[in-house]
């Protein structure tokens, strides 16, 4: 009986934990992600600008940003969505999916979507993260529905 106990606690406890919110994290310290889209390689650039936890789902975040490709520059909204999570004694690891929709108005426009990864590691005495990386894997595609690429982008 106590181990049934035990068992449904701890599923009680998993279910209903409240996500932290790592809004910030998103941002980026206000600096650029740089990665690249296309399979030339060129360079595409993303910041974003806000990122606000959703109140009713905790695990996901609204987005909004540029994304920067040669001289075409175009405003984005989204969402970035957390689908697990692994923690250990010196950091851990979230995962997810995002997408981010451009707005419609310029010449190269269209949807960011895919999966990233969050790594960190945690510095027990100072209670705070050290070292984080970022990176997003997926595909961009114009609204046209005629162009698709690769992107990879990262802190």
């Amino acid at each position: 009986m106590k181990q049934i106990t035990f068992i449904f606690l701890l599923i009680s406890t998993f279910c209903f934990s409240q996500m932290p919110d790592i809004s910030t994290v998103w941002l980026n310290n206000h600096q650029f992600y740089t990665g690249s889209i296309s399979p030339s390689k060129t360079e595409l650039k993303l910041k974003i600008e806000l990122s606000s936890q959703d109140k009713k789902n905790d695990q996901e975040y609204y987005i909004s940003g540029l994304s920067s490709v040669e001289k075409n520059i175009s405003d984005f909204e989204g969402k970035i969505k957390i689908t697990s999570y692994k923690n250990s004694k010196k950091g851990g690891k979230i995962f997810g999916n995002y997408e981010f929709f451009e707005k419609p108005d310029g010449k190269h426009t269209g949807i960011f979507q895919g999966k990233f990864i969050y790594t960190f590691k945690f510095n027990k005495k100072t209670q705070k993260i050290e070292s984080q990386y970022l990176e997003f894997v997926g595909d961009w595609e114009n609204y046209k529905k005629n162009l698709n690429f690769k992107t990879n982008w990262k802190n």
